[in-house]
């Protein structure tokens, strides 16, 4: 519990010291206006994120052609990797492991995006309040997406020592809910949600780098291969992305945001995988 309490000050500690040289414009609604709004705004985004895909274009079709592609090209190298990391494991300092495993995870993970929206709706600050809104839709998206596909898919964990090709659909096994990642889901889509905020490029490469922390810890663990972590990193940005899009228009703001990450194929001597510019 000591390393959750640790990890929930750290990011709140970073949040805030950061929004505050961003300004506080204050929200003239009434607190009960304002999480009435919030809450059918919120919906709004789920449901936007599900049914984007019927209005994608061709540049959303070779976005995702591009990650089938590299998730098919990482799937060659899926047990190879795992041993690696699973060797690493002895190594790596227990407060690491343990903070992504608990930021990661959906109570924590939940309190934490609603801590956020909830101070930005009581101190009435629209930034945070922004940024809450879209942690809790986002969040709640994507929640519901991995749950769902890890029953469907079926796919055994590193840990079972089945293999990467091992599949038992629609198991309510544990062991075999390996397909995708939902604590790098819901970790990447926090701190990607957050990045958003800022332009500062180090603050915005911060907050990165921490929703990556969750990832690797269940590489570690031989929670998960290295494909179910990629295909969760992916899905997470573009929820992400498509709900801060229609939330900033439902709120009429004439502006979207412009640092979504680009994701392309690389593949040359010795190195083959997806790469993520934001």
């Amino acid at each position: 519990m000591n390393t959750v309490l640790t990890v929930k000050r750290l990011v709140f500690g970073l949040f805030f010291m950061a929004n505050a040289l961003l300004g506080t414009a204050q929200d003239t609604l009434s607190t009960k206006q304002m999480f009435v709004s919030d809450f059918k705004t919120a919906l709004g985004g789920v449901k936007h994120a599900y049914t984007r895909p019927l209005q994608w274009k061709e540049k959303d079709f070779l976005s995702a052609g591009s990650i089938i592609l590299g998730t098919a090209a990482l799937y060659t190298f899926d047990e190879d990797s795992s041993n690696w990391f699973r060797n690493q494991q002895d190594d790596i300092p227990t407060v690491l492991k343990e903070s992504g495993y608990y930021i990661g995870k959906p109570l924590y993970n939940y309190s934490l995006n609603g801590s956020v929206y909830l101070v930005g709706l009581f101190t009435k600050n629209e930034k945070i309040r922004h940024t809450g809104v879209l942690l809790l839709s986002s969040s709640a998206a994507i929640g519901i997406l991995q749950s769902i596909s890890k029953t469907v898919v079926g796919r055994a964990r590193p840990v079972t020592e089945l293999g990467k090709g091992e599949f038992k659909p629609f198991s309510k096994e544990a062991a075999y809910h390996s397909f995708p990642s939902g604590h790098t889901a819901l970790s990447v889509t926090t701190f990607y949600a957050i990045g958003k905020q800022f332009k500062n490029p180090w603050i915005k490469g911060g907050f990165y780098t921490l929703g990556m922390v969750s990832p690797i810890s269940r590489l570690w663990d031989g929670a998960h291969w290295l494909t179910d972590v990629a295909v969760s990193v992916a899905v997470s940005v573009v929820v992400v992305d498509t709900i801060d899009k229609f939330l900033k228009k439902a709120e009429n703001k004439n502006q979207f945001s412009e640092d979504r990450i680009s994701w392309t194929l690389q593949m040359g001597p010795g190195t083959i995988g997806l790469r993520g510019t934001f």
